[in-house]
């Protein structure tokens, strides 16, 4: 029972007021998204409205306060139990996506990357050896039939002119981002193998880099192929071990059942990082398809070697740069 009602309603109001002034601000904007400590403030507010108007009901007389604090309760649970509307993505933060939380994710996780990039330059090694030891196991090592023959002939017909490349250049840049955004995902997929089929699709993937380039190099034709890949390759290639990052970060996650966490929870604790990471990936691939179909695949006289060359270091350097240095600053602890 209330004693003093006035003095109830003087010292009820600020907290009344208050939470009338959080849900004026919500109704204004409903994709506003509250911080935790506003979270909590809204809940006491709520709690302490619904305890006062309770206290009322049980007082006879002023049918006005009970009403104004009936109506704000009401408007307070549906704000805490009804949904919202689901926020829009806006360009900016997209922007602010990729410029802050990819990288960071990328930071956190280097040591996974480290891994893959490993495997990648093993298997780069084993590829060139083998085919530098045996020369004829190049239909062992190469699984594509364009690659299979003589890299001069390859290279005079690229400089002639008479090859197919640049035709269609729009359609192919589609293709490539498609394929090898779907090789990403499937390198990301692998991670539920505990890791295992991740490294072994990058150690596998770095033969068939380190192959074409000694098949090259033994011919003499090492600038050609360096112009030839380096421009895309550049972008893509990295792109590719972040994607098999990703799935080492799954893995990860089922495999640290030493934590004494939950697998659910160890999941939804590396989801952030794993879909910035992928997203990342997917991003760096679209550049990286069109500067195969409009820049890699025309040869001197068309493009300079010592062109391509640079735009492939140019690549490299900024991608390195922004990997490394983005979103530092503003980084939480």
């Amino acid at each position: 029972m209330i004693v003093d009602l006035a003095r109830f309603v003087e010292n009820g109001r600020p907290s009344w007021e208050e939470l009338a002034r959080v849900l004026t601000a919500l109704s204004k904007n409903p994709e506003r998204e509250m911080s935790p400590e506003e979270i909590a403030r809204f809940h006491f507010l709520y709690q302490k409205a619904s305890s006062d108007l309770s206290r009322l009901h049980a007082q006879s007389g002023d049918r006005g306060m009970k009403s104004y604090l009936e109506t704000l309760v009401a408007r307070a649970y549906g704000e805490i139990h009804g949904s919202r509307p689901s926020r829009r993505v806006r360009l900016r933060d997209a922007a602010a996506w990729f410029f802050l939380a990819f990288p960071r994710a990328f930071r956190r996780r280097f040591a996974a990357f480290a891994l893959c990039f490993l495997a990648v330059a093993l298997g780069a090694l084993f590829g060139a050896g083998a085919l530098v030891a045996d020369p004829q196991a190049k239909e062992v090592l190469l699984p594509f039939s364009h690659l299979l023959g003589n890299p001069s002939e390859r290279v005079a017909q690229e400089e002639s002119g008479e090859s197919d490349a640049g035709k269609n250049a729009a359609s192919f840049s589609s293709y490539l981002m498609t394929h090898n955004i779907r090789v990403s995902i499937f390198a990301l997929a692998l991670g539920m193998t505990f890791g295992v089929g991740t490294v072994m699709l990058m150690f596998y993937n770095g033969v068939i880099l380190g192959a074409v380039a000694a098949d090259y190099v033994m011919a003499g034709e090492g600038l050609f192929v360096t112009g030839w890949l380096l421009p895309h390759g550049s972008v893509e290639i990295p792109a590719f071990i972040i994607a098999a990052q990703a799935g080492l970060v799954l893995a990860g996650a089922l495999l640290s059942r030493n934590r004494g966490i939950p697998l659910a929870h160890r999941l939804r604790e590396a989801l952030p990082d794993l879909t910035a990471l992928i997203l990342g990936v997917g991003m760096l691939l679209a550049w990286a398809g069109v500067v195969e179909a409009f820049f890699s695949q025309y040869h001197e006289p068309v493009i300079p070697y010592a062109a391509k060359i640079a735009l492939g270091f140019l690549n490299l350097f900024i991608l390195v740069w922004f990997l490394s240095r983005a979103g530092w600053k503003k980084e939480a602890p």
